[in-house]
């Protein structure tokens, strides 16, 4: 077996206020490294010298991807990823894959080795958490809002829809990690 069959990509995918944030600090906790797809866009839009907000954040993201194409964000990545294989990680979490372009283009590079779990939440529990949330909380028209625009600017449904698995997060942090465990079990990614 190569190195390159051993290596373990899972992304976690889902709307705002859906729990991708704690699946990923659960396991990131645990020691595996992530690659935050939101950070490719902070980096850029801090060199631009554009404060961070969702409505910034929003507009720069679509801005970026319609100059420097779709693949903007996903090309680096692929970087990222490839790095951390090179240096000998071989478990690897991503957050905040988003649309169908980055999607096809990780499953075109990483062939076998991505798996993507979609984290679902019914809206009203959304919206309490997204109210709630310390660092930048939204108000239920601002989910809203930011639902709509993912959904039909940046192609977020796609990856959710296609997912691999899906964890239905309804309940607390336990529920959620024992899904999580569940799902990762069954990838063989504790598995070395």
């Amino acid at each position: 077996m190569s190195e390159h069959e051993n290596i373990k990509i899972v992304a976690f995918v889902g709307l705002a206020g859906s729990g991708k944030s704690s699946a990923v600090e659960y396991l990131t906790e645990k020691g595996y490294p992530k690659v935050y797809f939101g950070g490719i866009i902070y980096k850029a839009m801090k060199e631009a010298n554009i404060e961070i907000t969702w409505e910034s954040q929003e507009v720069f993201r679509e801005e970026i991807r319609e100059r420097e194409g779709k693949d903007f964000v996903v090309k680096r990545i692929i970087k990222e990823i490839h790095d951390l294989t090179g240096a000998g990680q071989h478990r690897i979490i991503l957050d905040g894959l988003y649309t169908w372009s980055e999607y096809k283009a990780l499953k075109h590079e990483f062939p076998g080795d991505l798996t993507v779990i979609a984290i679902v939440t019914p809206k009203h529990l959304r919206k309490q958490r997204m109210e709630k949330r310390p660092e930048r909380p939204m108000t239920p028209k601002e989910v809203d809002q930011r639902d709509w625009s993912e959904i039909e600017n940046l192609e977020k449904g796609g990856p959710i829809a296609i997912a691999d698995y899906f964890i239905h997060n309804e309940a607390d942090l336990d529920q959620l990690h024992k899904q999580v465990d569940d799902a990762l079990n069954h990838v063989e990614f504790y598995n070395r």
